[in-house]
């Protein structure tokens, strides 16, 4: 639609992108081969997951896991975050070095055809999993948004792997399949899966998918970052705007950028006085 259209019948005349300055252009996830994300897809169509090993190196994960580990102090609040989990939220605020998981090109190539665009981060945070922790309420990450199931995803989640996953140091546990289920739990005969996979892995789940994490029975801890996703019409977990300061936001990448909220769900939604957002970072440029 042309923005000097006036013959406006319905909100449909209104769905396309009406920024003028700030168009939307392809992300990061357009530079992965078609059939390779066609089978991450058909993965996740079929088992609610799909797990990419060794995406990082072994110089990668001892940087994140030396920056990270000074802010490892406090554990959960309650059973569901873990009497013996730590976690640092807002990592964006914190470091830079998190960043490449954020912004995977693997992981946006699936976001690009699993949700909306524009769709937004929804929290990011490291999570250290000490010695006898318990394993963690299945639940499944879309389940605080009030919408019944059965139903198509709301968000997704990765969990990247900074220590190796084992089955006895709380690796993730999956319900491969659960991802269709309707309005039920898992019960003791439904196969749960823990996540084995070496450091430097991801395992990329939709928010439809029942999972916890495991019960750490061994004499080390279990360090992951957890990146998660949702539509663009949805209020993140993480209030990014809040907590990352605009030098931040002006640092990051174009795809992290547009993922914080500095962007717009046509026609209006994530405006800022009635504009797009990414105007308040370029205070000296025309309004878009």
């Amino acid at each position: 639609m042309d923005n000097d259209d006036e013959s406006v019948t319905t909100l449909e005349d209104l769905r396309g992108d009406l920024a003028q300055r700030y168009r939307w252009t392809p992300s990061a996830g357009s530079s992965v081969d078609n059939a390779t994300v066609e089978a991450d897809m058909a993965a996740l169509d079929r088992d609610g997951y799909v797990v990419w090993e060794n995406l990082l190196g072994t110089e990668e994960c001892r940087q994140i896991r030396e920056t990270v580990r000074p802010w490892l102090g406090h554990t959960g609040r309650n059973s569901f975050e873990g009497r013996r989990t730590q976690r640092v939220y807002s990592v964006l605020s914190r470091t830079r070095v998190c960043d490449r998981l954020v912004d995977h090109p693997r992981v946006l190539a699936v976001l690009d055809r699993l949700l909306m665009p524009n769709y937004l981060l929804s929290a990011l945070q490291a999570i250290n999993i000490q010695p006898n922790e318990a394993a963690q309420l299945a639940h499944h990450d879309d389940g605080f948004y009030p919408v019944p199931r059965p139903r198509a995803p709301l968000a997704a989640a990765t969990i990247w792997a900074i220590d190796d996953f084992t089955a006895d140091n709380g690796a993730t546990v999956l319900f491969p399949g659960s991802h269709v289920w309707g309005k039920r739990r898992p019960g003791p005969e439904d196969r749960a899966l823990p996540v084995v996979m070496p450091a430097g892995s991801c395992v990329f789940f939709v928010g439809t998918l029942w999972h916890g994490g495991g019960a750490n029975n061994s004499g080390h801890d279990r360090l992951a970052v957890t990146a998660q996703y949702c539509q663009p019409w949805l209020r993140p977990m993480e209030a990014f705007t809040l907590s990352v300061s605009r030098d931040t936001a002006r640092a990051v990448s174009d795809d992290i950028r547009r993922m914080l909220g500095y962007s717009i769900h046509p026609p209006f939604v994530g405006a800022v006085d009635g504009l797009h957002p990414l105007r308040v970072l370029d205070v000296e440029g025309p309004p878009g």
